[in-house]
This record gives structure tokens, C-alpha cells and sequence, in this order.
């Protein structure tokens, strides 16, 4: 649908409005009108005889005078009903033209005007003549025109409008058409005034009317080309600021939300509902304390930077931010920025970095230390083995002899651990049924004298049957080395879940209790050698756990927090890998 047609549309609903609001009226005044009508004598009784000033006429009447209604002499209803229907008919013509010529709005556009100017001829005639009050409408057409068509539509609508008003009253003044009305004559002056106020109104009417809505138009266009422009910007600026990978927050004075983008909800774990409108402190950042002091910061050195560690759900995530004021081009602070990213992947990264290095460190010094303490800690068992077997019956000697050959066996255990640490054995991968080894493995478990009563054991396979490719005898060993390290963190009961489940590529086996947990410190220090946490062990066991997940190119991860129990995830790869990944998180 053209702007056009959308128009005349419009045009012709006004037009219905206008009728009924132009008629209706002087209807009820004819009706207000009728019983002083009724009441009054007959109009031959109090006429005055009427006089005409103009050209030579007979006494008795002249037909050169122009036609009004003087008194308070009554319109016939018959009239008003005519022109009532003549404009509805009119109206439903038009209607049914835009259907006939849709493809023509312009014609449609005249064909209105013209039809409208008549019967705005009709109403002057039948309601005053000369001097009705009606011919005011002449102007609103003319004006729909200058509006709609532009200056030639405007200016060709006024001739027609000058045209058929001109020939209306000239015809009255020369008497070639009849009076509607009984009237009062006019003298030419007054009628060469109506042409000339008529015709330079109508005309100046289109002229103004076109230059206005020319000016409207160009700067309707103007205004539309800057709201494209604007609302391009905003596009723009809006899908910037939503492509960022950083979070971006914005605030008021007041600290209250006023906008963030996907990757900031994204990052708090939180729906654009739940942030916008709600106080910044909801959104885990800040406190209210630290709030304040990062604005009071923000304003001193234009720019805030710190770290805080939040939880997100059941994560824990590191999140860098920096606080910076929100200024107008005015630059008078609205509120304030906030920008932020997520480090828990560089901080993971950076402790695997320390991990390895301090394994490979460890692993050096452990090789060194063994190779140097086991020779002479082999003469030395030799030589107290020699000796015992020449001390007689000394008590105290004999007793000496087996306290130093009890801890040369335990010194030599050690070393051996630390050995299988340093140097593994060369691996033997197969193909074979990890689901079935790890039943297997629960099963010993389950029976073995580390399992009280008060502890509930549960496996969860999923499948019941899965190949992987490594050396099943160290599989076994992770199995081992985590699963006694739960129980020892549930000296008082509890219950110990070992889940196994294959995803994609990968296999993952979990360990969960629900012991004491672990501290910061005891996470980042876990897969040290000698860092035990428990009375008797070595602290030799997670660090060989460690070894062979690196070895067999899986990943590790550690869940734990003080209290609420712990939770050891190793996947090994179905297949060969060489890719070592190992973080640690504290859940919520």
C-alpha cells in the first residue's frame, strides 16, 4: 500500500466526521428555530419589498441579486437530508473506487477533490448562497490537496473551487438559476468582493499550504534520514558492546543496574531479569562496603582494577574487574562502568604451569636422591644383617639391630615410592573393559578392612561396558590411591561414590565422599610428594596418581572445600593422547 492510498483513506474517514459534524449542528439550530418559525406571521405579511442595487431591473423583482436567507426562515429537512446523502453516497463511490483504481492513487486523489468541491457548491447554494458561511470548506479541500498532491494539485483544486463558487453566485446575481430560499439582494460591489477575497484566499491557501508541507516533508525526511542513522548507530554500538568477550556492566549514581551485556551475564551465571533494575551488590562483585570503596577509588584515579573470587552456581570463579565513571557529553557522570572477565582459565593454567614445574623439579631431585641413598642404604642393611648374627643374647644390642633393620625396610620402601614416582615403570597399554575393571576394583574394596560399617559405598557405570586403550595395572592404581584417600577423609562414616561414564573421546572416573574436605592450601598442595594429610601416610600415592594421568595424557580436577566433602575427577583418553590438563576448583 502506497503512502498515498493510505492517505485518501484517511481522507475519506475525515470527510464522514466532517459531515456529520457540520450538518448535525445545523440541524438541531433548525430544530431550536422551528416553533419561533411556527409562531411568527406568514411571511407576506412582514417581507419588506426587496430592493436590488446592480443593473436595471423591473420593480416587482429583479433576478440580478444574489440569494440569502435573511430571517429565521427554516431550511426544508428534505434539503439537509439530500446533502446528507449525497456526500455518503459520495463517500461510498470513493470507497469502492480504491478498489477499481487501486493501482491509480492520483486519479483517485482528484476524483475526491472535484466530487467533494461540488458538493460543497451544492451545501453554499442550498444553505446561504453568497454569504453561507459554508464556502469556508472550499479552503480545507484546496489544503488536502497542496498537502497530499503538491503545489500544481493545489493550485488546479482552487481554480476549480474559484470556478464553481464564481459560477454559483454570478448565476444567482444574473437570476439563470433560482434562489433556494426566499433572500435579501445584493449589490455588485459586494458581489466582485466575494470573487476577489474568494480567489486570492483559495490561492493563497494552495501556495501556503504546499510550501508548509514541503517544508514538513523535507523535514520529516531529514529527521528520518538522522533516526535511520541513529538507530544504525545503535545497532552498531549495541552489537559491539554485545560481542565483547569481557562483561560490561552499567550503573547509576546509585550503584542500580542499568544495562550488561551476554558475555557479563554469561560470566555471573545470571538472566538479564535478574541484574537490570537490581543493586550491583546482587551480582556478587561487591559488597556494599567494597562497592563504595571501588567508586570512591574509581573517582580518585579515574580507574579501579582488583580481583575477587565468587561463586557462580555450584563454580567457583575467579573475576578481574576494573570500575571506571559513566560520563554524558557534557561529561557529567551518569553512573558508572564496570568491566570484567572470568580468570578461573588462566589461574587453572597457571597452577598446572607451577604443577609441572614443580613435579618435573621433584621428580629430578627424587631420581637423584634415590640413586644416592640406595647404595649405601643397601650396604647398610647388609652390614646390620651381618651384625646381628654376631651380637649373643645382648638384649639391648639385639634390640638396637631390629630397630635399625625395621627402618632401613621402611627407608627402603621410600625409596622404592619415591622411585615408581620418578621413574614409572615402562607402560603396558591394551585394549580392555574399564567398566568391568573398576567393578572388579569396587568389589575388593567393598570387602577389604578399610570399609567400616559406617561407610556406604555406591558405583554408578554408565555404560556397563566400555574399551579404553592403557595399562590397566596403573588404571588400577588411580582407583586405589583415590578411593583409600576418601575413606581416610571419613574416619566417622560416610558415603563413597565412584562413577564412571564414558563421554566422547574420554572416560571419566569420579571419586566423591563426603569427608572433611580440603582447604585452599591442601588443594594446590595436593599432588606434591610428602604432602600427606593423614597420621602414617607417605604422600606418595596422589602424586603417582598424577604421574600416570600425565603419562597416559588424561586430565584431573579437584573439587573440595572445607566441610562439604571432596570430589577427584581423572578422564583418560579412549585412545592415545598426549594432552596433561589439571585444575582445581572450590564448589559452591
Amino acid at each position: 500500500m502506497t503512502p498515498l492510498v493510505n492517505q485518501l483513506r484517511w481522507y475519506t474517514a475525515i470527510r464522514v466526521v466532517a459531515i456529520v459534524s457540520v450538518l448535525l449542528p445545523y440541524f438541531l439550530l433548525q430544530l431550536w428555530e422551528a416553533p419561533t418559525a411556527q409562531t411568527s406571521p406568514p411571511p407576506s405579511t412582514v417581507q419588506s419589498e426587496p430592493s436590488f442595487v446592480g443593473p436595471p431591473a423591473p420593480a416587482q423583482e429583479s433576478p440580478a441579486a444574489v440569494a440569502i436567507q435573511t430571517e429565521s426562515e427554516l431550511v426544508p429537512p428534505y434539503v439537509l437530508l439530500l446533502l446528507a446523502s449525497a456526500s455518503f453516497i459520495a463517500t461510498l463511490i470513493y470507497i469502492a473506487l480504491m478498489r477499481a483504481l487501486r493501482r491509480y492513487p492520483t486519479i483517485q486523489a482528484y476524483i475526491q477533490f472535484i466530487g467533494d468541491l461540488i458538493l460543497i457548491t451544492g451545501l453554499v447554494y442550498y444553505l446561504g448562497g453568497a454569504t453561507s458561511p459554508f464556502s469556508l470548506l472550499y479552503l480545507i479541500v484546496i489544503a488536502v490537496a497542496s498537502t497530499l498532491l503538491r503545489r500544481r494539485a493545489g493550485l488546479t483544486v482552487a481554480s476549480i473551487a474559484f470556478l464553481l463558487y464564481g459560477s454559483l453566485i454570478v448565476l444567482l446575481y444574473f437570476g439563470r438559476i433560482r434562489p433556494s430560499t426566499a433572500t435579501q439582494a445584493v449589490s455588485g460591489l459586494r458581489l466582485g468582493y466575494n470573487l476577489i477575497v474568494h480567489g486570492f484566499g483559495f490561492y493563497a491557501v494552495a501556495l501556503l499550504t504546499y510550501y508548509l508541507a514541503h517544508n514538513v516533508t523535507r523535514a520529516e525526511r531529514a529527521l528520518e534520514e538522522k533516526s535511520e542513522h541513529l538507530a544504525d548507530l545503535q545497532v552498531v554500538h549495541r552489537d559491539v558492546i554485545q560481542s565483547i568477550s569481557s562483561g560490561i556492566l552499567t550503573t547509576d549514581l546509585e550503584g542500580i543496574v542499568t544495562s550488561a551485556n551476554h558475555a557479563g551475564l554469561e560470566i555471573l551465571d545470571r538472566e538479564e531479569g535478574e541484574m537490570v533494575g537490581r543493586p550491583i551488590q546482587e551480582s556478587g562483585l561487591f559488597t556494599v562496603v567494597q562497592w563504595g570503596e571501588a567508586t570512591a577509588a574509581s573517582e580518585q584515579t579515574g580507574r579501579m582494577r582488583s580481583e575477587v573470587e565468587i561463586t557462580c552456581g555450584v563454580n567457583t570463579r575467579y573475576v578481574g574487574f576494573s570500575v571506571s565513571g559513566l560520563s554524558d557529553a557534557e561529561r557529567n557522570q551518569r553512573g558508572y562502568i564496570i568491566i570484567f572477565q572470568d580468570l578461573t582459565r588462566w589461574r587453572r593454567m597457571q597452577e598446572e604451569l607451577r604443577m609441572r614445574d614443580r613435579m618435573v623439579a621433584v621428580g629430578e631431585l627424587a631420581a637423584g636422591l634415590a640413586h644416592e641413598i640406595g647404595n649405601p642404604l643397601a650396604a647398610i642393611s647388609g652390614s646390620v644383617q651381618m651384625l646381628s648374627g654376631s651380637v649373643d643374647g645382648d638384649p639391648a644390642q639385639r634390640k638396637l639391630i631390629e630397630i635399625l633393620l625395621k627402618e632401613s625396610h621402611r627407608l627402603d620402601r621410600t625409596i622404592k615410592g619415591f622411585l615408581r614416582f620418578a621413574r614409572p615403570r615402562e607402560r603396558s597399554s591394551v585394549s580392555f573393559d574399564i567398566a568391568r575393571l573398576l567393578a572388579e576394583n569396587f568389589e575388593l574394596l567393598k570387602n577389604s578392612e578399610e570399609v567400616s560399617e559406617r561407610h556406604r559405598l555406591e558405583l554408578e557405570l554408565d555404560p556397563l561396558s566400555a574399551r579404553l586403550f592403557a595399562d590397566p595395572d596403573q588404571v588400577s592404581q588411580i582407583f586405589w590411591n583415590l578411593a583409600r584417600n576418601s575413606l581416610r577423609a571419613m574416619p566417622d562414616g560416610g558415603r563413597l561414590r565412584v562413577v564412571g561414564e564414558l563421554q566422547g573421546d574420554w572416560y571419566r572416573l569420579q571419586v566423591i565422599d563426603t569427608g572433611r574436605g580440603m582447604s585452599e592450601e591442601q588443594r594446590t598442595n595436593l599432588f606434591h610428594p610428602f604432602q600427606s594429610f593423614f597420621d602414617g601416610g607417605t604422600g606418595i600415592g596422589m602424586a603417582i596418581v598424577y604421574r600416570i594421568v600425565q603419562d597416559h595424557g588424561g586430565r584431573l580436577r579437584v573439587d573440595s572445600r572445607p566441610g562439604a566433602g571432596t570430589t577427584i575427577t581423572a578422564e583418560l583418553p579412549t585412545v592415545g593422547s598426549s594432552v596433561t590438563l589439571l585444575s582445581a576448583e572450590a564448589p559452591a
